[in-house]
């Protein structure tokens, strides 16, 4: 199978379920700005230093691709299809960010002080992921202002940035490089 399909060379793009709609349909802008956060958060992976965080960050991408797929089955029904048995995005994920804010957050000075996105390339990637994710909530945000999009996406974005605000802050720790004060 080839990689084009030359479908889309109109300015159309097909949805799980078939339905073909506007490349800047609302549903394609959300599925492709999580997209683009999980390319982000690829990007900080792959600045030394490789290991920090690294399974945190994996199972992430993994919940995103399952997001992005959520967003791009318009009908409810089908989305357990669309994820071919992969399970949803619940309440345990939610959780797992949570907890993940709340332990790295711990080995962290308090914030006493807006910061700027600095330090190191780690830091400074994941702190453009965190902005990626941001523009991401919002495309969902705007899509559920029009069509069904279960809370927990928005509230699984939401957190997610808090997550990669903090995972920033800690790479500047775990390197000795102290946080750029405002």
């Amino acid at each position: 199978m080839k990689i084009y399909t030359r479908t889309g060379d109109g300015g159309e793009t097909g949805l799980f379920g078939g339905e073909r709609v506007s490349k800047h349909h609302r549903r394609v802008e959300a599925y492709g700005q999580v997209d683009e956060l999980n390319a982000a958060i690829g990007l900080a992976l792959a600045l030394e230093a490789t290991s920090f965080c690294r399974d945190l960050l994996q199972t992430i991408q993994r919940d995103l691709l399952t997001i992005g797929a959520e967003l791009a089955t318009p009908d409810p029904q089908k989305i357990t299809k669309a994820l071919r048995d992969r399970p949803i995005i619940g309440p345990l994920e939610i959780t797992a960010l949570e907890r993940a804010i709340d332990q790295q957050e711990a080995t962290l000075p308090p914030l006493t002080h807006f910061v700027l996105p600095d330090g190191t390339p780690k830091a400074a990637a994941l702190h453009l992921a965190r902005t990626v994710c941001r523009r991401a909530e919002r495309a969902a945000v705007a899509l559920a202002g029009e069509a069904q999009v279960r809370p927990v996406i928005l509230q699984y974005l939401n957190r997610l940035s808090d997550l990669l605000f903090v995972l920033a802050r800690a790479a500047n720790m775990a390197a000795d490089v102290p946080d750029v004060q405002w």
